[in-house]
Formats: structure tokens, sequence, C-alpha cells
């Protein structure tokens, strides 16, 4: 009797040490999986630190690379100029802030391997601020189709410009004012000023159904004081635009200025046809640019190396162009900082930041849409 007593209590002992054994393993699995967990979670923030620090300093470099192109020729550097031969004489000439319309950069001042930097001048932007009634209509008419468009809309669309502009809630013939926006299912009032942002301009009625698709910062702009646009530096989205200019033009264009330098309608010219030229010609300034710069930032996908342009003096620091239609991009964002330089010996001041804004299109993509289109 005491025998079995004793066998039962030996298998209790055994059920319960095997029970605690299981626990200690559970637990001890979940300490390590919490361990692991956090060790994941520090390496990640590490990662994203770093990449962070690398951004910012990138931001930075180009932020001195538009300083510098402000800033006066050194002395030696003039002496250069004044010493090239006739054939090279226009080369040494081209303005270097011309630099800036997008294609990849490598600074002065180098920036991590991985990263590639592009820097927009906002001369190669639409000024939605600056925009005169005309050239909207013609704008809205270019989207519409052009000679099929319908003009009753386009005249809706110009009243709602109108209503969300001026300073009164007193509604055009064809155009909305308070009354309408409060009705929506999210309602807002107008501005009744001029637009703040380019995103501001799918609020107006009507705009949102013709301009939904467009990249709004890469085509338009709410900096400066000039409505026309420097081809120069202009964006495919901003080209796409402007009456006169389609998808072909647009690729000459973008290849023309890669070596060349527009210095006015003329040289335009020799690549739009006289018909085209005749809708264009108001549009463009070949010498316009401001002080309203987008400076984007991104990790590169390992081809930006797929073409090279030797910069003026040959040197080390060279310009990464990705004008061909070979080449591939990868990134569809980037860490965008819109600026204002004052002075070339000022820091320029951030207007905007977007950690994930859309890279604009190339000319390769525009080509390669082309493309596959039926």
């Amino acid at each position: 009797m005491s025998m079995a007593i004793g066998q039962r209590q030996h298998g209790s002992v055994i059920i319960v040490t095997l029970w605690t054994i299981t626990l200690m393993t559970i637990l001890v699995t979940v300490i390590a999986s919490q361990n692991r967990l956090s060790a994941d979670t520090a390496w990640v923030h590490k990662q994203e630190l770093t990449v962070w620090a690398s951004q910012q300093s990138a931001i930075n470099q180009a932020e001195m690379e538009v300083m510098m192109a402000r800033m006066p020729l050194p002395v030696a550097e003039q002496q250069k100029m004044n010493d090239v031969s006739a054939q090279s004489l226009n080369k040494a000439r081209r303005n270097p802030l011309y630099r800036y319309n997008g294609q990849l950069l490598g600074l002065a001042y180098p920036q991590a391997q991985d990263l590639a930097v592009r820097i927009y001048d906002h001369a190669g932007k639409i000024n939605l601020r600056e925009i005169s009634r005309p050239r909207l209509r013609a704008l809205i008419e270019k989207k519409l189709g052009g000679a099929k468009a319908d003009s009753d809309q386009i005249d809706h669309m110009m009243d709602a410009w109108n209503d969300w502009l001026d300073l009164n809630d007193g509604e055009s013939p064809k155009g909305a004012e308070k009354k309408y926006y409060l009705s929506l299912p999210v309602p807002y009032t107008p501005r009744n000023g001029a637009l703040e942002t380019v995103e501001e301009l799918l609020s107006i009625k009507g705009f949102a159904e013709v301009f939904g698709d467009v990249d709004l910062d890469a085509a338009f702009t709410v900096y400066g004081e000039d409505e026309l646009v420097n081809l120069n530096v202009a964006t495919v989205e901003a080209m796409q635009l402007l009456p006169g200019l389609d998808a072909p033009l647009i690729e000459k264009i973008v290849a023309w200025r890669k070596d060349n330098e527009f210095q006015g309608n003329g040289d335009v010219a020799q690549l739009v046809p006289p018909e085209k030229m005749a809708d264009l010609r108001s549009w463009i300034n070949s010498r316009k640019t401001t002080n309203y710069y987008t400076i984007m930032v991104y990790a590169q996908a390992g081809d930006k190396d797929a073409e090279q342009g030797k910069d003026d003096n040959n040197k080390q620091n060279i310009d990464k162009t990705d004008q061909s239609n070979t080449h591939k991009q990868a990134a569809q964002t980037a860490y965008a900082e819109t600026v204002s330089l004052s002075s070339p010996t000022e820091r320029p001041f951030v207007l905007k930041i977007n950690p994930y804004q859309k890279l604009p299109l190339l000319p390769a993509s525009l080509a390669a849409a082309d493309e596959a289109r039926p």
C-alpha cells in the first residue's frame, strides 16, 4: 500500500517537474523572442537614422551647391574663361544655374554614393499665382483635347477659378462660391485669395476632374513673380501642359538642352515647327531663373552610372545625367525640400518639406509611356 502511494507521489513529482520545465522553456522562448524583437527594432531604428542623416547631409550639400552657383566666379576661373578657344567659348559661358533642371548631380561636396540628388529651379514650372486668365484657359483647353474641348466646361472652370481668387462671396454666372463648397460631403470654404499651395488647385470646382492626373508639384509652383517658363530648366510635366508642345518635341527639347542652352526664342524655333511655335512663343522666357528650388534626395537602385556627362572643366566632380532612353529609374519618391535663396552668403530659407514627394517624370519615362500607348 505504502509502495503504491510512493509511486503515485513519484509520478506527481515527475509531472510537476515536466510542467515546470515546459513553463520555463516557454518563458525563456518568450524572453528570447522579445530580446530578438528589441534587437531588430534597434537595428531598424539605427538604419532609419543613418538614412535620415545621409539625406540631411545631401540636402545641406545641395543647398551649398545652389549658393555657390549664385556666387561670382573667382578671379582664376574668370581668367580661364578669357583663355578658352572660340570653339569652347559658348560651352564655357553656359549658365551653371541651368544644371538645376532635374538631372542627376554630382555635387562639389560629394554626397553618399548610394544617394541621388536632383535640383529643380521653379523657373521651369507654371506659376499658379501669376498666371493670367487667358493662359489658364489655354492650359485647360489643351488638357481637354484642344479644338475638341467643351467650351461650356471651360467657362464653368474659369468662373470657378475667378470665384476662388476674388475677395468676396459673390458667385459668377457659372462659378462656385461658399454655398457650393459648404454643401459638399466634406465641406470647406473657398480661399477668396491667391492660391497658397499647388494642391489647392484640385479644391476648385471642376479642376480635380481635369488636373487630377497631373503631378502638381512637378508641373506647377506658387513661388516667384513671373508666369513664363524657361525651357532650359522646365519639367516634363510643365512642358506637357504648354500649348504647342507634344511628347516628341519635349524629347527633342530635353536632348538639345543637354549640350546646349536656349538663349532666346530663335533657339527654340530650331526644334519647334512654326505653327506650334506660334502657340508656345508667349509662354517661354529662356533667360528666366528664380531664387526658388526644390531639392530631391533618394536612394538609388544601383543605376547611377548608366550615363555620365563630364563637367566643363573635366574635373572629378561630374553630373550624372539620365536623359537617355535606356536609363531606368526604380525610385518613385524622394525626400524633397523647397527653399528660397535670398543671398549666396546665407543659407536658404526652407518653405516646404515632403519626405515622400513623387519624383518628376524623366524624358525616358515619357518615351516608354508613349511606346506603351495603343
